[in-house]
């Protein structure tokens, strides 16, 4: 709370930032973060609770950050924030060249393929980030999640109130799909290859005999394609994207089970 309490004060008047306890408080938040012991947003029963005060801590951290050369061998960095070290230590493999920045959580069991994860994010324990994937500022990643090549989650910084982009524990996200503006993918849902998702998108179930529809949230368990719905504009009628809900992940599927199995379970081409 004390912590929480000189954050918000420094949120509202920044010369507080000239102080030194206040420069040692945001340090601290960003240390908690580091280490998994605060998240920006964490879960709370079935919803999430987004802490805004830590947000504001990663804001407030950029400008009491100095810009510093950072060498890694042969590779030369010009930034304000250090690079997250202790790999070993902590239990993730990283392959080069794989970034990921101090005040991102990298759970034990985490696979970095080439790929960059952003100050902020929480990543769980045996999630596979594979290569060029990118997870943005602040999203959340669950357990055993497998983030596709390409896989783009977006980052959530302002404005403070806003969800970040969530990934709840199992979830399968195809190669090259984009999940950003605070989108929800729910358990062991299945995103197929190119769906884009924002906290506005329209998510359409055809399962039914009647379409049901949701806006920037995946059902747990939902297996989900790229789809498109018309629209009327002055112009007009045009396609415009959405992605359609097509079936649900089995019970009896392996939670490692490739995006291919689990599109062929639920009659769709690959």
């Amino acid at each position: 709370m004390a912590l929480q309490q000189i954050i918000e004060q420094a949120w509202e008047n920044r010369d507080l930032l000239k102080e030194n306890n206040t420069i040692e408080a945001v340090r601290a938040v960003i240390e908690e973060l580091d280490k998994g012991r605060l998240r920006v947003a964490e879960p709370v029963g079935d919803d999430w609770k987004v802490n805004e005060w830590v947000k504001k801590a990663v804001l407030l951290y950029f400008p009491i950050q100095a810009m510093k050369t950072i060498e890694v061998g042969p590779f030369e960095f010009h930034d304000k924030i250090a690079l997250k070290t202790n790999y070993a230590q902590l239990g993730v493999r990283v392959v080069p060249h794989a970034v990921a920045r101090y005040g991102a959580y990298l759970a034990k069991g985490v696979i970095m393929m080439p790929s960059y994860v952003n100050i902020g994010a929480y990543v769980d324990e045996g999630t596979m980030v594979d290569t060029w994937a990118t997870v943005g500022s602040c999203a959340q990643v669950g357990k055993h999640v497998h983030l596709s090549g390409g896989v783009g989650l977006g980052g959530v910084l302002e404005p403070v109130q806003a969800a970040p982009t969530i990934i709840e524990d199992g979830a399968f996200i195809g190669s090259r799909s984009i999940l950003v503006e605070g989108c929800r993918i729910g358990r062991e849902a299945v995103i197929g290859a190119g769906v884009t998702i924002t906290g506005s998108s329209k998510i359409i179930d055809v399962t039914g005999s009647e379409p049901k529809e949701y806006r920037g949230y995946v059902p747990p368990r939902a297996v989900v394609i790229p789809g498109s719905y018309t629209k009327k504009f002055p112009a007009g009628e045009f396609q415009v994207p959405c992605a359609l809900i097509i079936g649900q992940r089995k019970e009896s599927t392996d939670l490692k089970t490739s995006l291919n199995d689990a599109l062929r379970e639920n009659a769709v081409a690959v």
